[in-house]
């Protein structure tokens, strides 16, 4: 039995229990979510090393066999989804020590932190279609609960929005989850791939094939479905803001990576075709709200849409080389794109305020700060030698080879108008001097720096990790990237050789 596949959803459940039998003592859960997200980066390294070393891993639930039973099923790139969510919760739960207000805590804020987990570990592991859906169900009750938490105005606006848009979205794929059971017979994600390559009317997979890109498109905050959003990343507590940066979409992104390369593979140059276009655009009207914004957290928020269209890109391009540059990119950006709102978060500390006209002076006051937003920021906008640069690189190579100028064209584009934002920041909130105003506004020597601190600059080694000594990750991202177009290995693991 393969106890490590399903240890990322026991543990975090596990901790989760504990948080809440821990309810009237804040300082145990505090330590409980700090233990249980460590434990739960060890078990995720643990899975990966089992995965690296023997191959795709399946867990069958109550010894059913699959197709019959629930299967936990862990690839690479599972494996490697599993891991990141990891890192992002245990960065989160030190960061929360000093950033999460008692109020919230009283919340349930530690117990939500845990069942998010839950939720994003059980949709990366699971191999079951409808089980999918239930993990997606689990993380929008935990996520709309985290997004609500205080219960601010802006907060309400926000998780309106959010939550509208994710019910249509889990109402379509539930849709598509009912066709396909009564075109296949079955729901597990291996029976459905095996049975779908011997089905003629593939103009009908097509068509269910589409509600499933809608479905998880709206979950990722591609275009034309993204503007939920920028709407409601900006208005929780900072440290929710991060994970949600970090792991929410990128559910969504793993979903169009399963779902496109083991099941809806048969008309390849018309679903991906789609997909390229909706990368170019998401790319476009991602970085463009950006430009437009002049808040810290609401241009965070638009990028977090332009690179998913990277992502995208590497999926819609479906060759060996631009899946690897995805499943790298995808690990770059949820470390970049947490650690960058963790950066905004210790500057609202600092100096009380979002809006870039109210800030500034930040690096002639703590020029280590600033070193440390550099870090992420130039990552994000691809220069070298950071992890953003060869996610870049890999994946414009890649459109290249492909002979797909636009999509290249684009990458390029959004790459430059990236940097403008980055540079946007820096010039507006620590380079320039603070009003006067503002400055007397700012809160005197702020306690709980610095843990923050710690946790930003520990997320800052990773992007320089990833940038300066990459061949490891890229050889992972290949290896994934193998695993993801050659489907047989998959379903060969989870329904036995020769099924």
């Amino acid at each position: 039995m393969r106890l490590e596949v399903a240890l990322p959803v026991v543990l975090p459940l596990l901790f989760g229990a504990l948080s809440v039998a821990l309810w009237r003592w804040r300082t145990a859960q505090r330590i409980t979510a700090v233990v249980g997200t460590g434990v739960l980066l060890l078990a995720a390294i643990w899975l990966l090393m089992s995965v690296w070393n023997n191959g795709v891993l399946a867990i069958h639930m109550g010894d059913w066999r699959a197709p019959f039973g629930i299967v936990l099923v862990a690839d690479l790139l599972s494996a490697i989804m599993v891991v990141l969510a990891a890192i992002t919760g245990l960065a989160t739960a030190v960061y929360s020590l000093t950033s999460i207000s008692q109020r919230h805590e009283h919340y349930g804020y530690y117990p939500l932190l845990h069942l998010l987990l839950v939720g994003v570990n059980g949709a990366f592991l699971t191999g079951d279609i409808f089980n999918m859906y239930v993990w997606f169900e689990v993380m929008l009750v935990a996520s709309f609960a985290l997004l609500i938490l205080g219960g601010e105005r802006a907060q309400m606006e926000g998780a309106i929005k959010y939550v509208t848009l994710n019910l249509l979205s889990s109402a379509l794929f539930l849709t598509g989850i009912a066709l396909i059971y009564g075109l296949t017979g079955t729901l597990n994600m291996a029976d459905i791939a095996d049975k779908l390559s011997t089905v003629e009317e593939t103009g009908l997979v097509t068509v269910i094939g589409m509600l499933f890109m809608i479905s998880f498109a709206i979950k990722a905050g591609a275009f034309p479905f993204f503007f939920w959003l920028p709407a409601s990343y900006h208005t929780p507590q900072v440290a929710v803001s991060a994970l949600f940066a970090a792991l929410l979409t990128k559910v969504g992104v793993y979903a169009l990576f399963r779902a496109f390369t083991l099941i809806f593979n048969q008309d390849v140059g018309y679903t991906h075709e789609i997909l390229l276009w909706v990368a170019g655009a998401t790319m476009l009207t991602g970085v463009l709200g950006a430009a437009a914004q002049f808040e810290f957290r609401r241009i965070l928020s638009f990028h977090i849409i332009s690179q998913i269209g990277y992502m995208l890109m590497g999926l819609a391009l479906y060759t060996p080389l631009a899946i690897i540059g995805g499943v790298f990119y995808i690990m770059h950006h949820i470390i970049v794109k947490a650690n960058l709102f963790l950066v905004a978060g210790l500057v609202y500390k600092l100096k009380g305020s979002y809006e870039l006209k109210e800030l500034g002076s930040v690096y002639r006051e703590r020029p280590m700060l600033g070193f440390l937003f550099l870090v992420p920021a130039l990552s994000l906008a691809g220069i070298p030698p950071l992890s953003g640069f060869f996610a870049k690189f890999i994946l414009i190579r890649a459109g290249v080879e492909a002979e797909s100028w636009g999509i290249v064209f684009v990458a390029l584009l959004v790459g430059l108008l990236t940097l403008y934002s980055m540079i946007k920041i820096w010039a507006e909130a620590f380079w320039k001097a603070q009003p006067e105003e503002f400055a007397a506004k700012a809160p005197a020597n702020p306690s709980g720096v610095k843990s923050m601190y710690f946790t930003i600059a520990a997320m800052a080694s990773l992007t320089v990790f990833i940038g300066l000594w990459g061949q490891p990750i890229y050889l992972m991202a290949e290896a994934a990237a193998l695993q993801l177009l050659d489907p047989r290995i998959y379903i060969d693991a989870v329904l036995g050789e020769g099924s």
